[in-house]
Formats: C-alpha cells, structure tokens, sequence
C-alpha cells in the first residue's frame, strides 16, 4: 500500500532555497567530529578524513549531511558551548568549500551554535532537546527561517536512561511533540521535522513499541525521522557490539521505512539506500 493513501504528509523540505524532496524516503548520513561519539569516536579527526568521508556518503546517495560536534550518548560529558563552537566551525568551514551544493543539518541543542551555522552555510537543525535545553532555540530558528528537526528525549544524556518510564511511550511522545509542533508553526516555523528519539530517554521495550508504532506519527502530516544507527537497542537485544551491528541496523531501517518513516539517519549510507530500493520496489509490487 502507498505511504500517502491515507496521510497527506509534507513532501519537501526548503533548505536556504534547494527543495529537498521526500516523496521517496531518503538518508542523512552522520558525521561525527566528535572524539567521544559511541561508534566512530576520533574516526573525523583530520581536514583529509573529513572530506573522504564526506565525498563517500555523496557517491552512495546521501542527500543530507549531519554533523555533530559534541557528544549527546547517555551519560556523555556535554562540553561548553565554545568547544563545540570550535570543533564545528572549521569542518563546517571545509565541508561547504569543498561541497557548496550539498545541504548540511548540524547537530546542536543550543541556539547560538544554530545561528553560528546557519551563517556557515549549515541549512537544517537537528536539536535532539526538541528545544528543552535551550528556551531561545525555537525562536532562533523562527527568525533564521530553517528546517527544524525536532526529537523527543525524556531528560538530558547525562540522566535519561537513568530509569525512563512512561504509561504510554507512543502516546505520551505524540502528545508531547503536538504542543511543541504547535509552538514551532506559531512562531512562523515552516518546515519541521519530527524524530522521535529512539535510544534518548528510552528502554530497549520502548524503543521497539515506537518502532512498531512509527505510522502514528503520521499524525502530524510532517516528515519523520529516524535514527536507529548501530545504537544499543539493537546491541543489547544481539549482545554485540555497534561495530557489529549493521546488518541488524539494516533490519530495522527496513521496518521504519514500511511503518512510514521519510528520512533514515544512519552511519553507513550505501546499506540504508540498498533498503530504500528494496523497500521501494516492494511498495512498487503492489
């Protein structure tokens, strides 16, 4: 069955002018410049290491780039704002020169970074605080005018998987996201993007009940996000490794793209777009 049959979901995406189209799902491949990031720590930590990677999720399909410059893992050291203004800014810097049309999401709850980037030539922000630990950043994004990608997390990364507890995790994360959803389109916010923080404030049961109920979300008629990459919900139920655990992230793309998912965020691109296709020429069958 078409993903649109019954949702009239927002299929493009403005970003600083270049329309990103999500009539078909797409991937937004990660880079981390970050020395304590949970599967590729240090791996970007050269101007030559940085473009190579770079350049390699281009050729295999990536149609965003996201960087993060400080660590948000549970139980992470947050590092001030001036360092993570300092570790992105000169890769934010290079990564535009060398590829001026490829559109960048920088990862960052804090508005000053946001506006810094945006400036750089970043177009999308991804705020895995969905605006809890910085009150400014839904108006900073209002009046930068950009895509938001808002994520839900229950606590901070040094406490939220201290514990998590819902009565309903499916439930109570549309609810909490509708009033922020809500907020943001007050504020003029066109574009937003909704994640619903797999691994950020959740148990290993919740992380699959939101994945087995991705298509509520369609609810908001907005694209969604998600971000299921070698994280320990697969680790722990496989008792592996993240740097084992591909094919198994492989697995559960496929199961976010047929439950609705638009936009896969992931570490390895070739394997999600090979799920894309296939997902594609399944729908395509029918």
């Amino acid at each position: 069955m078409d993903k649109g049959t019954f949702f009239c979901k927002k299929t493009t995406i403005n970003c600083k002018g270049k329309i990103l189209n999500l009539q078909h799902p797409i991937v937004m491949g990660i880079l981390n410049i970050t020395p304590d990031s949970f599967y590729d720590a240090g791996k970007n930590n050269s101007e030559t290491t940085v473009l190579k990677k770079v350049e390699q999720m281009l050729v295999e399909g990536a149609s965003i780039i996201d960087i993060g410059a400080t660590s948000t893992k549970p139980g992470a050291k947050i590092v001030s704002q001036e360092e993570e203004i300092l570790r992105l800014l000169s890769v934010l810097k290079i990564v535009i020169k060398q590829f001026p049309e490829i559109i960048v999401s920088v990862d960052t709850f804090r508005s000053d970074v946001a506006e810094m980037a945006i400036k750089e030539g970043a177009a999308i922000i991804n705020d895995i605080s969905g605006g809890e630990m910085d009150e400014k950043m839904f108006e900073t994004i209002a009046r930068l005018n950009v895509p938001y990608i808002l994520m839900h997390m229950q606590g901070t990364p040094q406490t939220m998987q201290q514990n998590p507890e819902y009565n309903d995790v499916v439930k109570e994360i549309v609810f909490i996201l509708s009033g922020k959803v809500e907020k943001l389109k007050q504020l003029g916010v066109k574009d937003i993007i909704i994640d619903p923080g797999f691994g950020f404030g959740k148990t290993v049961a919740h992380n699959y009940q939101l994945l087995k109920n991705l298509n509520c979300f369609n609810f908001f008629d907005l694209p969604i996000l998600v971000g299921v990459s070698r994280k320990s919900m697969i680790n722990k139920v496989l008792n592996i490794k993240p740097n084992e655990a591909l094919n198994a992230t492989s697995v559960l793309n496929t199961i976010a793209l047929i439950n609705g998912a638009d936009i896969l965020r992931v570490h390895d691109v070739k394997e999600a777009m090979e799920a894309i296709k296939l997902f594609e020429m399944l729908i395509e069958s029918e």
